[in-house]
């Protein structure tokens, strides 16, 4: 059996992560490690350093440690930090949140505009830049989703999502992107309230991170 080790910086990111898992890779073990102070001191720090880093690759060799045969990171703002991490374990498979469901987006979208939402303001720095030269890319925060999150109020996190979802709808985006994992639950919502294909970081990351630790095991 492998281990899939599952790093999350935000609270609400194992619960649709370890569903998805259930469901779609039932035979992978996983083991969650939270640091809930990750996504804080990013946003009080307003970018990322090299303290930073140096934490990511302490859980990675922690879970690495555990014999953890693939690394799958939960938060979409920390993009050099999982690259660092991506370069030290090499040839593990270590997936970003988020590059699986960029490539699926790119694809569906076929060169038509591309509507990336996000509910954590510092993924809407960090994310874009991973995005193929030439994708036409809107993007939008879900202003005071991830606080109803926060406060239990899930039908206003989903609301607010559909709303930010229907103005990247009207400006002409063919698909729509949810960029963290705690979006995940919203994914019908705004399907529902666009009309448009909606992509999630979780279900994507999945079938891409199975399809890389089999083809290492083999």
């Amino acid at each position: 059996m492998t281990r899939i080790a599952l790093i999350h910086a935000l609270a609400h990111s194992p619960a649709p992560i370890n569903a998805a898992l259930a469901r779609d890779w039932p035979e992978a073990e996983r083991m969650n490690l939270l640091d809930d102070s990750l996504s804080a001191d990013l946003a009080r720090a307003g970018g990322i350093d090299d303290r930073m880093t140096q934490r990511f690759l302490a859980l990675a060799d922690y879970a690495v440690g555990t014999g953890a045969g693939g690394i799958l990171f939960t938060c979409s703002a920390f993009g050099p930090c999982i690259d660092a991490v991506a370069r030290r374990f090499a040839p593990l498979p270590v997936l970003k949140p988020n590059e699986a469901m960029i490539d699926e987006a790119v694809a569906r979208a076929a060169g038509m505009p591309i509507g990336l939402l996000a509910s954590f303001g510092p993924t809407l720095q960090s994310m874009p830049q991973e995005f193929p030269p030439g994708a036409v890319l809107h993007a939008a925060l879900a202003e005071g989703a991830l606080a109803a999150l926060d406060a239990g109020d899930t039908a206003g996190h989903d609301r607010l999502a559909a709303e930010a979802a229907r103005g990247l709808a009207a400006r002409g985006c063919r698909v729509i992107a949810l960029a963290q994992f705690s979006l995940a639950r919203a994914r019908d919502v705004v399907a529902a309230a666009t009309g448009l294909p909606v992509l999630t970081t979780v279900d994507s990351a999945v079938r891409r991170l199975r399809e890389r630790v089999l083809a290492l095991s083999t």
